[in-house]
């Protein structure tokens, strides 16, 4: 037992110990994603794509630095509980003025749970709730940009603010011609508002930094007039001179919710005050969970600790049970959800039948491929928990007997708190956002097509353009990401699903590879008949060779969708198609993908004309 002033003493010091972890993690978190600048400036395109990966694994990084300290210098792990409360209560005095106090909590919980036993897994010793607001932190110091920028055009000089706004952001690239840019971009947003009739507080606010993604750089703000708000974003672009462009005027709360979706790779921001650029982006997207702001400005492990106080929240005011979720059961993974949360839980079972060929590991590590690579809006975003506790009695009896059958060493049950609450404990368990499964998608179409006699014509035309649209995106969504370097593996219906927004997202990811590491042929001519008439695979087949014209058979035995398919995409049953683009892959090359729309874009020849993208 120490001392009690040598306790507080010791106290002081972790305390300062851990912010100053934080304050290194942060400082270099920013700085990175500051780099994106130059790195947009000078076309730095394979610069960015690692920048982008390396800056997800800083906070691990900075948390373990952490901990192998506080072990080293003050044997924390030994130390009594009263002195952690007192870490704590110091910690929150350190936040007071802190531009990040909701991020440093984050720190403070994932440094301390690495060394207490998870029975202090309360607000005692961790952050279980906030302490400190975020409300009105200042955005810089005197002298430097705040978080958004106002500008107040008069009645016929938008045109000239606006062009002040995109120049105020110092790009050191010269623009193609931005007065062409910035009247289109005028055009695009005079019918959005009564630009007849100007109110007092007509005005353009826009975040103070670029948004740093892919190929782009992106403008972000809003256009008020009156009670009228038009959230909007610009993506600014090279063209094939070398030049800027504004590449489209993007608008809305649903354009704008495409381009900050779960689905795509994380922005790289320069922000002092991270809270402040979320209650910004909130007011254009106010149907977004905060955490999802915070996963898509990099900052991830905010965004798990906001998910998981939303769904604690979530789980004290609802009463339905987690249950096996709908759909054809997986091989390597039990998913399983609850009703009324838009959320599904995926666990990897213990077992797989054949002919799949993996293991736990190598499962997370293709997982932990998609959190670092470009998801180019066609693969869905996960969070990961470790030792997740839910009320055993929430649990359909269904669904504890998967678990215990499939995945017994990945479940516990117990009351290990000791509070007389049986939890059922999951060690290891991925999350990502629940969307229709791909194949129920295009089974309610054919349900109505198929049945055409007792359904109206309207309901009939709806069954097509649903079943039309979801083989058009299904085969856009592969496109994109053979441009990401992404082979799926698996292709079938089943393993893509749809997003609110009618995207095609993929989200079975066991079997994904490289483009790069593949080998695409064509099936050779058979030699004899023997040979053709062989109900078995005659050829030889190394363990990475791709037959994409054996893919048919597999995914379009419909006549409604194979018509349809081989009208946009018979291109992906060529294994040319696959394999030029590995060749340019290989050769360097960056391909384009788009947030937007082909017909969002401004007429000119800006894009990759060999992308294989429909954008």
């Amino acid at each position: 037992m120490l001392p009690k002033r040598l306790d507080s003493a010791v106290a002081f010091d972790i305390a300062k110990a851990m912010m100053n972890g934080f304050n290194r993690h942060y400082q270099l978190f920013r700085t990175e994603s500051a780099r994106a600048k130059h790195r947009f400036e000078t076309a730095d395109w394979r610069g960015q794509q690692r920048a982008q990966k390396e800056r997800i694994e800083f906070y691990d990084l900075r948390v373990k630095e952490c901990s192998k300290r506080l072990a080293a210098e003050f044997k924390a792990g030994e130390l009594p509980m009263d002195v952690w409360q007192q870490v704590k209560l110091l910690y929150i005095g350190m936040l007071v003025d802190h531009k990040q106090p909701e991020l440093a909590e984050s720190f403070f919980n994932s440094v301390t749970t690495k060394i207490l036993d998870r029975t202090y897994f309360q607000n005692d010793f961790i952050f279980v709730r906030p302490a400190v607001s975020t409300e009105y932190i200042e955005g810089e110091d005197p002298g430097q940009p705040s978080t958004y920028r106002s500008y107040y055009p008069k009645k016929d000089d938008l045109l000239t603010e606006v062009r002040q706004l995109v120049a105020d952001f110092a790009l050191h690239v010269p623009f193609d011609d931005l007065d062409r840019d910035t009247q289109a971009v005028c055009n695009g947003l005079k019918p959005l508002y009564d630009h007849k009739r100007l109110r007092a507080n007509f005005q353009v606010q826009v975040l103070s930094s670029l948004f740093y993604r892919n190929k782009g750089a992106y403008v972000v703000g809003k256009l008020i007039n009156g009670f009228n708000e038009v959230p909007f974003a610009l993506p600014i672009l090279h063209n094939a001179q070398g030049k800027l462009v504004i590449d489209a005027l993007l608008t809305g709360e649903d354009e704008l919710l495409i381009l900050f979706s779960f689905a795509r790779a994380y922005f790289m921001v320069d922000m002092a005050v991270p809270s402040a650029y979320v209650q910004f982006l909130r007011s254009l997207m106010p149907r977004k969970p905060r955490a999802e702001f915070y996963n898509a400005l990099g900052l991830a492990k905010q965004g798990k600790t906001l998910f998981y106080r939303d769904y604690l929240f979530h789980q004290r005011h609802s009463t339905d049970k987690f249950r096996i979720a709908p759909g054809i059961k997986g091989m390597v993974m039990l998913v399983f959800d609850l009703p009324s949360f838009p959320f599904v839980f995926k666990v990897i079972k213990d077992f797989y039948p054949p002919p799949k060929d993996t293991t736990r590991e190598q499962i997370r590590g293709k997982y932990l491929l998609v959190k670092q690579h470009d998801r180019v809006g066609r693969m869905a975003d996960t969070l990961e928990f470790s030792n997740v506790a839910f009320p055993l009695d929430r649990f359909q009896p269904e669904l504890i007997a998967e678990l215990q059958k499939f995945a017994p060493s990945q479940l516990e049950i117990s009351d290990r708190d000791g509070d007389g609450n049986t939890e059922l404990i999951l060690k290891h368990v991925y999350i990502e956002r629940r969307m229709i499964p791909l194949n129920i998608y295009l089974q309610e179409a054919f349900d109505v097509l198929q049945a055409n006699s007792g359904a109206d014509d309207t309901a009939l035309r709806r069954a097509d353009e649903q079943l039309n649209r979801a083989v058009v995106e299904y085969g856009n969504a592969i496109k994109d990401l053979v441009a990401a370097n992404i082979f799926p593996g698996d292709m079938l219906w089943k393993n893509f699903g749809i997003t609110r927004h009618g995207k095609v997202v993929f989200y079975d990811y066991d079997e994904i590879e490289y483009i790069t590491d593949c080998n695409f042929r064509k099936v050779p001519e058979p030699r004899n008949e023997e040979e053709e008439m062989s109900g078995e695979v005659w050829y030889s087949v190394g363990p990475h060779d791709v037959f994409p014209e054996t893919f048919g058979p597999f995914l379009l035995g419909n006549p409604m969708v194979r018509k349809v398919f081989m009208a946009h995409h018979a291109d992906l049953l060529d294994a040319t198609f696959w394999q030029s683009h590995k060749e340019r892959i290989q050769a360097g090359h960056v391909f384009d993908v788009y947030p937007y729309e082909q017909d969002k874009r401004f007429s000119r020849d800006v894009h990759d004309a060999a992308s294989p993208t429909s954008i």
